[in-house]
């Protein structure tokens, strides 16, 4: 765990300059350690190189990006994954690449990476429950859904989506919800919602490996230090259970069950002492 983690640090230290690319096939590492980015990294060179083939010189960026989604998502036959949306491998973008299967998120990776080998300024928009991608444009900016086939998406959808996920009558999305959201943050949102899945099904080492790659992005997470240490004492591993612990009642002095994590201090505390 301590090399892919130190890899994945290397890989977002420059923040939004990060290589959104090879940090998720860092990620996927969790499932493939010996993972090789190359064919990957290969295979987005050589969907954007066929797009490229077919552009007129100075075609329009709207043109550039409907020519893209129309190769993504007809020809080369990616789709979103609707039959088993909570199947693991629709996170790990070697996965998606191979398998032409992904959710919302990691298809908006493939449609960012090959849109950048493109030119195309776009950008990730992380709306609640539903990534989405936005071509960013000056006079109308145009939002795209790469789970549905890259199509475009307007305010009344949008807004229908908020009301069925939040189950409220909305009159309108609240002020965040159509934000930017860069790669730092693309990166937290897959792993959080591979972290879910891992922790659904109890796969705890996994998701252990998952949630120590998100402390990457944000080390001062108290939620998830708290449950890596709780991961960590699952699996038996005391010490690393302690610091954890320790940081996490730093964290969160105030903490709802501040008094429940100390008992846990206390009793890995005496079994390491009785080791000793």
């Amino acid at each position: 765990m301590g090399r892919l983690r130190d890899d994945f640090a290397a890989l977002v230290a420059p923040g939004e300059r990060a290589d959104l690319a090879r940090s998720a096939l860092a990620i996927a590492r969790i499932a493939y350690p010996a993972l090789d980015p190359g064919p990957s990294l290969a295979e987005l060179d050589g969907i954007a190189a066929a797009v490229q083939k077919r552009l007129a010189p100075r075609t329009p960026p709207v043109d550039v990006a409907t020519a893209l989604a129309a190769h993504l998502f007809r020809e080369c036959g990616f789709r979103g994954n609707q039959d088993d949306y909570y199947d693991p491998r629709n996170s790990f973008l070697n996965d998606v690449l191979e398998r032409r299967l992904g959710i919302p998120i990691s298809l908006s990776i493939v449609f960012l990476e090959t849109g950048r080998r493109l030119g195309l300024s776009l950008e990730g928009v992380g709306f609640p429950g539903h990534f989405l991608v936005r071509l960013a444009q000056r006079d109308r900016p145009l939002l795209l859904d790469p789970f549905f086939g890259g199509q475009p998406i307007g305010e009344a959808d949008l807004l229908a989506r908020y009301r069925a996920l939040a189950g409220t009558e909305a009159p309108a999305l609240p002020g965040d919800a159509l934000d930017r959201t860069g790669t730092p943050g693309i990166l937290a949102r897959m792993l959080r919602n591979l972290l879910r899945i891992y922790l659904d099904r109890e796969d705890h080492p996994h998701a252990l490996e998952t949630v120590d790659l998100l402390l990457v992005l944000q080390p001062d997470t108290a939620a998830e230090v708290r449950l890596r240490g709780l991961l960590y004492e699952q699996l038996e591993c005391g010490p690393a259970a302690l610091v954890d612990f320790r940081r996490y009642l730093e964290l969160a002095p105030e903490a709802a069950d501040a008094d429940q994590v100390r008992t846990r201090i206390a009793r890995l505390a005496r079994g390491a002492a009785t080791v000793h």
